[in-house]
């Protein structure tokens, strides 16, 4: 290899330029003279001036960087006897201006060819490679370079470990990925070493391209698996060779995986975000999703910005691309892909949508419509395996609230959160990822940060069996449920019911086709629909506890019916064989609420609930076969005992006749003595005020008002009125639920 030799001969040179002890030693004594020189020249100039500014310390910062650079670039002083207190010095300057203000490009260039090319010890070089900290960009050159020094074998095994890690860290800020990726092969060979397969796994995960994917790959993969078990690395690239070549892996792999690989970032991600904090000042306002061109305005910002969602750039665009006036034609006919950096109407996409290829930084993908609607027509699944992985390790790195409790940053990962949940809506599909970021952060989340947004991503959950989401998201959910205030309360029940919706149009559309992604959907209809009646069940469960909690608040009843709005019609709407009726807390609640909007939407859901179950029973009649969705008697029998309450507390003033027993002490308390026949739609305690304003506005010459004298015309005249003030709700359930001619 030409590099080598090249390394090989300037390593000859300096060992031939170091043969003289006398040349060293004087060349020692003018650096520590100069060293000691500028010293004095620093503590006098401090003397003189102690209010220096902060511009000037960043230059001297800089120039003892360069000093530092250069002595690491020469190499180490053998004869040195204060060669650790200057090794010392320069690796101390190294560190704090990389942490401070992170690194050129050219010094990460030389840095990293002196840590890999084993000049100094092991020590030295892990402290170097832990400082490896960019302030823009990081040349792809310098990462060929170092990777070359991994074949020269100067550098130990945990220094190689680290350099893997440093580069899986670093990736995004890699400015291109093409000779990184001519080196796959090396890579892959060195999944050979058990200290470094984890990591490698990862970084070829990232570099893995379908022209990657080869058949003695795919064999030793499988023989690494035998040999080593299943672990989540492997089961990684398996999986994204999969997809990319399914007939060649035909071993059964997990459906889902929650963590394929650990976090690599941790030595450096404060530090990254330290300096982009410096660099860049405030973090953006995120950009808004639309239908239309893409981003015809763009906002003026480097790639590298507060933001933690990368700018888009094409993953395969050459360095010479836009430096050399080179244009759209040329760049078509050198590797027949579209740039990605001028696709700005959705005429273009459709134009080019055969030669796109996404960025590596697949993040990117989400502040952009278009790229959002190329994800959902080409239904490519290793898309949406690199944007799992981008989601799940930036949301596992960026959440600094739920780590640490530091709110300083707050609104950047607000504005985070917000841009995830507006590409969910766009796609109309939840992110696996993010539902793994809502088991890990939900036992620490104190309920007030990010509210509105940590609901909005539990709306978006993907459809999976409830008995494997209950222990890991809703039992969590249940106790700050319980533990918090009304409009908690409410907030949570809206959200329930928006992932009840997004569950029943995820069913609804694919339940008889197969899934893109290899679904958790259990293998039988019948499997799904236990699932959402296990949810159901479970908002059941809540709204009974809280309605006691609060003292049957009318507020929070009004959320919990809007939910069983939306499940009361599951059978119609959503072509579903599903019906599951409310609680009988919620249900007498309601019946017996106070306020008449209550009671009209009690009502209305009673009216659907009776055209669902009447549909589902003219079904099973036509069919004539009993199958495994007919609804039991007890869902006829349940329906049934709520209709005869509501027909005797609203028509027949016969109420609670069957299932419910009222203490008399209570009764006597009320006053009233015939309190069966005492309740219809004129006593109804929330019907009360209409049916005196009826009397006021048909009878205004009457002195005393008389309940009692609506009846027979007068009950007609008043259900008019009743329908005309807005009662729509009631309206439908007594037309549909009792029959005229027995007219009280």
């Amino acid at each position: 290899m030409s590099s080598q030799k090249r390394v090989k001969d300037s390593q000859a040179q300096k060992r031939t330029s170091q043969g003289s002890d006398t040349y060293e030693t004087n060349l020692l004594a003018g650096e520590e003279k100069e060293d000691l020189n500028d010293s004095k020249r620093s503590l006098k100039h401090g003397q003189d001036n102690i209010a220096e500014d902060y511009g000037h310390a960043d230059d001297q910062g800089e120039d003892a960087l360069q000093i530092a650079v250069r002595y690491f670039e020469k190499g180490p002083i053998k004869t040195s006897q204060s060669k650790d207190k200057i090794l010392e010095k320069h690796l101390k300057t190294v560190e704090n201006v990389a942490w401070k203000n992170g690194l050129a490009p050219e010094g990460i260039d030389i840095l990293l060819n002196v840590a890999l090319s084993g000049k100094f010890g092991s020590a030295v070089n892990t402290r170097i490679l832990k400082c490896m900290i960019p302030t823009t960009l990081i040349p792809e050159d310098s990462v060929v370079k170092a990777v070359s020094w991994l074949c020269v074998g100067k550098c130990s095994g945990s220094t190689k470990v680290l350099f893997y890690r440093w580069l899986v860290a670093m990736f995004d800020f890699i400015d291109h990925k093409d000779q990184i990726n001519l080196l796959y092969g090396f890579f892959f060979a060195s999944l050979q070493d058990d200290a470094l397969c984890p990591y490698v796994c990862h970084l070829l995960y990232l570099l893995t391209r379908k022209e990657n994917v080869k058949p003695f790959r795919v064999r030793k993969l499988l023989d690494l698996q035998a040999k080593m078990g299943m672990q989540p690395h492997l089961q990684a690239l398996l999986s994204l060779y999969k997809f990319f070549a399914p007939t060649l892996i035909s071993v059964s792999l997990p459906a889902r995986k929650k963590i394929y690989f650990k976090n690599s970032e941790n030595l450096w991600k404060a530090a990254l975000f330290a300096v982009r904090q410096r660099n860049q000042g405030p973090p953006p306002e995120p950009l808004k999703l639309m239908l239309g061109p893409a981003q015809v305005h763009p906002v003026k910002r480097k790639w590298n910005s507060c933001s933690v969602i990368p700018v888009l750039n094409s993953s395969s665009c050459s360095k010479e691309c836009g430096k050399k006036g080179m244009t759209l034609s040329d760049y078509l006919s050198s590797n027949g892909s579209f740039p990605l950096e001028q696709l700005k109407s959705f005429p273009q996409l459709l134009q080019n949508i055969h030669c796109l290829e996404l960025p590596s930084q697949m993040g990117a993908v989400l502040n952009n419509s278009l790229l959002l609607h190329y994800i959902n027509c080409v239904k490519d699944e290793s898309i949406l395996l690199r944007l799992y992985h981008w989601l799940s390790q930036t949301l596992q790195e960026e959440c600094i609230w739920y780590k640490m409790n530091n709110y300083e940053h707050g609104k950047e990962f607000t504005n985070f959160l917000d841009t995830i949940i507006r590409a969910e809506c766009f796609l109309q599909e939840g992110f696996y990822s993010c539902e793994t970021f809502l088991y890990k952060s939900l036992p620490l989340w104190d309920g007030f940060c990010c509210r509105s947004q940590f609901l909005q991503l539990v709306s978006w959950i993907p459809f999976s069996s409830f008995s494997e989401l209950k222990p890991l998201l809703f039992d969590h959910l249940a106790q700050l449920f319980f533990t918090s205030t009304i409009y908690f309360k409410c907030s949570v029940l809206q959200s329930l019911k928006e992932l009840l919706q997004n569950w029943l149009l995820w069913l609804s559309a694919d339940i008889h086709m197969k899934p893109v992604m290899n679904s958790p959907l259990e293998t039988t209809l019948g499997g799904s629909m236990n699932s959402v009646s296990e949810l159901i069940q479970y908002v059941g469960r809540l709204s009974t506890t809280a309605m006691r909690l609060e003292n049957n608040s009318t507020f929070l009843l009004h959320f919990i019916l809007d939910f069983y709005e939306k499940v009361c019609d599951i059978y119609i709407n959503y072509n579903l064989p599903l019906v599951v009726l409310f609680p009988l807390g919620i249900f007498y609640s309601a019946l017996l609420s106070l306020d008449s909007s209550i009671l009209n939407q009690l009502c209305y859901i009673m009216h659907r609930y009776r055209n669902n179950l009447t549909a589902a029973k003219k079904n099973e009649l036509v069919q004539k076969t009993k199958s495994e969705f007919n609804f039991s008697s007890k869902t006829y029998q349940e329906f049934n005992h709520y209709l005869t309450a509501m027909v005797g507390c609203l028509w027949t003033s016969k109420p609670f006749q069957k299932g419910l027993y009222i203490d008399p002490e209570v009764l006597e308390k009320t006053g009233i003595a015939e309190y069966k026949n005492s309740l219809n739609l004129v006593h109804h305690p929330a019907l009360l005020n209409y049916a005196v304003s009826f009397l006021l506005q048909e009878w205004p010459e009457e002195r005393t008002v008389s309940m009692s004298s609506i009846r027979g015309k007068k009950w007609n005249w008043y259900l008019d009125y009743l329908f005309s003030e807005g009662l729509q709700g009631l309206k439908l359930f007594i037309r549909s639920s009792i029959h005229h001619s027995s007219v009280p």
